[in-house]
């Protein structure tokens, strides 16, 4: 995506993402300012590349289009960007494939300025999402209460980066589609790959929106996922929503009542286009509620499952939009509270400040090389960790000796590790560590 000829040089900005989701996000970020940069989207050749399908949805009202997407494999990207530096590189990538990325391109010569961020709820802020990116220059977030949150644990971890502000790029976003008729007459749910975990609660929330479908038979109750069988996503799904539906067992058909009726469909395709016509937009959490409200369509978040860091909800508390099945079998849609708007991703576009601090960056990139940014966490392991860390994230796309080496070595050791943790909180009766962070 560039300027029309005859315009002034633009800067130059490169995207690498590596999952849907995030290609999702960075292509969005990019199309924002598409006016001062000229700008260019790449897959990072990983486990969780995009099919085609999802390639498509993911840059659908971006401004990119899949066929001008480049997929490289990690040599190849870092060759290129020490060939012909752009100004900026914006890593949208899952975090620990950040740590990876930003290590290998910050000890090059006239190295771009770095960014990151996420393409979706952050709250609560993980501080391991802020060692994951503690080697680029800018995180960009989407809300005042991750700026805040995230910089208290940036300055607790005693990590230098800086932090943006930004209306999520896509909430605005609404490109046409040809299926979707002019009728709100979908109740569409979004699939949230980690919530609920277990196979008896998806069960549960499949036989749920199977008596919602019931009880409105003139709606179709959407179940919209992301992927389709074999199609990777940035997280993985153990228990698949989608064919609980189209295979329901037996324990289903008992909950639901029976066979399930014909209005309970399963569709992919962006979200965008099935907001046009949703009546409603239900899920456990989602970023899609953000769109929902963005685009002023009702929306209920369903509160069986609990409320909690685990469901990744806890954002939405105060925002009024919490409910149960009952509510959702009634119909008892949900519009937010306009005090928690401003506070989470509706602070108003004039407020945002990342492509200020991104100016800066590069204005300063200008006058003299950025400095080298220091790992200060998880040094543990040295040379080997960081073998280990790029094959357990580019999987069989990393070929090096090292990195083979490295799983032999690790793989134990973690298990060695996590036994021991389990077994100390057995004791002390405290609960075991688990790392998380997107």
């Amino acid at each position: 995506m560039s300027r029309d000829e005859g315009a002034a040089p633009a800067r130059r900005l490169l995207v690498v993402a590596d999952s849907d989701s995030y290609v999702k996000w960075g292509a969005a970020l990019a199309g924002r300012v598409a006016g001062a940069w000229d700008s260019e989207v790449v897959l990072l050749a990983s486990p969780v590349l995009p099919s085609p399908r999802q390639l498509d949805a993911a840059l659908a009202g971006s401004g990119f289009a899949s066929a001008g997407v480049r997929l490289l494999e990690l040599d190849e990207l870092l060759s290129e960007l020490a060939a012909d530096p752009p100004d900026a590189v914006l890593l949208a990538l899952r975090g620990p494939l950040v740590r990876v990325v930003a290590g290998r391109i910050a000890g090059q010569p006239n190295r771009p300025v770095l960014v990151s961020g996420f393409p979706g709820l952050t709250i609560p802020a993980e501080p391991k999402a802020v060692v994951y990116r503690e080697l680029v220059d800018l995180v960009v977030l989407h809300s005042r209460r991750e700026v805040r949150e995230f910089g208290a644990n940036a300055r607790a971890l005693d990590v230098g980066v800086r932090f943006g502000l930004a209306t999520l790029p896509f909430l605005a976003a609404v490109p046409p589609t040809a299926w979707v008729g002019p009728e709100r007459n979908e109740v569409v749910f979004a699939v949230q790959a980690k919530v609920p975990a277990g196979l008896d609660d998806r069960v549960r929330l499949v036989a749920m929106l199977a008596r919602a479908a019931r009880a409105h038979p003139d709606h179709h109750v959407v179940l919209k996922v992301r992927a389709r069988p074999g199609e990777a996503q940035t997280h993985a799904e153990e228990f698949d929503l989608g064919e609980l539906v189209a295979d329901p067992p037996a324990e289903l058909l008992a909950t639901a009542g029976g066979v399930l009726p014909a209005n309970l469909v399963v569709r992919d395709g962006p979200m965008a286009g099935h907001l046009e016509s949703a009546a409603a937009l239900v899920t456990v959490s989602s970023t899609a509620v953000l769109e929902a409200i963005a685009l002023g369509v009702p929306a209920l978040l369903l509160e069986d499952f609990g409320i909690g860091p685990k469901q990744i909800n806890t954002v939405f508390e105060g925002s009024g939009l919490f409910g149960d099945a009952e509510d959702l079998t009634a119909g008892r849609w949900r519009q937010p509270d306009a005090g928690w708007l401003g506070d989470n991703y509706f602070h108003g576009e004039e407020h945002d400040d990342w492509e200020h601090e991104l100016a800066e960056l590069v204005n300063a990139r200008a006058r003299a090389p950025l400095p080298v940014p220091r790992r200060r966490h998880n040094l543990v392991g040295g040379a080997l960790r960081r073998a280990y860390e790029r094959k357990r994230m580019l999987g069989d796309y990393d070929r090096t000796p090292a990195g083979a080496a490295a799983m032999v070595v690790a793989l134990p050791a973690r298990w060695l590790l996590r036994r021991a943790r389990r077994l100390r909180a057995a004791v002390t009766g405290s609960a075991p560590y688990a790392p998380r962070g997107a």
